[in-house]
């Protein structure tokens, strides 16, 4: 890698622990940081997994109070994340960089149109109490959970907004509750994803390192920052950046 190569993706894993920290869509900044540098589509798309995956960790730490009682009752989520998970990440490994590219801006479009209606999907699933879930309720979240998790070891922008639907069916309305349980099933569907991709050896450690020790003082340093920057605007930035990378990689692909 070039100095300059290093500096962009310096500067985007800290920008996208930032972000993550507060108001999430990093993977937009690491993934097309990662393409800027030449690498292929895919190996940019699992480096990019492997360099964020370590913020899913810390920000499931941070809810573990909240999480100690919630492994019995998310069990069946955790499991059906799991195979999600692996389905998708063995579908990209499967794929050549040629279809992959071609998919690439369909992926952001949709990533970018998730990360627009996270804050309504978050109303709507705590819009009213829904008491304890039934048994149907229950196979449709955990369905629903199932292809979000094909999708998050698939591409995986924009999933923790889809988790926020599949979980509020069965998991009440506390915010807080659901998304513990969301960076939990956000950790285990990463962790497939990473596995398999290291089995698959589609993974640039040295871009993938750089980004990483990046995001971490991102989110470690950015979040002061961030947090003195409107919710509304910075959330505003993440949409209009996934907007002009799906433009752009609709241009040339």
């Amino acid at each position: 890698m070039s100095p300059f190569d290093l500096l962009i993706l310096a500067a985007a894993g800290f920008l996208s622990g930032a972000l993550n920290a507060v108001a999430g869509g990093g993977t937009f900044f690491t993934f097309a940081a990662l393409l800027a540098t030449g690498l292929p589509p895919i190996t940019a798309n699992a480096t990019s997994s492997v360099a964020l995956g370590i913020g899913s960790v810390a920000s499931a730490a941070a809810y573990r109070r909240e999480i100690s009682g919630l492994w019995r009752t998310s069990l069946w989520l955790a499991l059906a994340s799991a195979a999600g998970a692996l389905i998708g990440a063995l579908i990209l490994v499967a794929l050549d960089n040629v279809t992959f590219r071609g998919m690439i801006p369909w992926l952001l479009l949709f990533a970018t149109i998730v990360f627009a209606l996270g804050p309504r999907i978050a109303r709507a699933v705590g819009a009213t109490e829904i008491g304890a879930p039934t048994l149907p309720r229950r196979l449709a979240g955990m369905a629903i959970q199932f292809l979000t998790a094909i999708y998050g070891g698939f591409f995986g922008a924009g999933m923790g907004f889809l988790m926020l639907a599949s979980l509020g069916l069965t998991e009440g309305t506390d915010y807080h509750r659901l998304n513990a349980i969301k960076q939990v099933l956000a950790v285990i569907i990463q962790a497939v994803a990473i596995a398999i991709f290291i089995a698959g050896g589609i993974i640039a450690w040295p871009a993938a390192l750089v980004t990483m020790v990046a995001a971490i003082a991102g989110g470690y340093l950015g979040v002061g920052v961030a947090r003195k920057v409107p919710g509304n605007v910075m959330r505003g930035f993440v949409i209009a950046s996934g907007a002009v990378l799906t433009v752009y990689y609709f241009l040339t692909t």
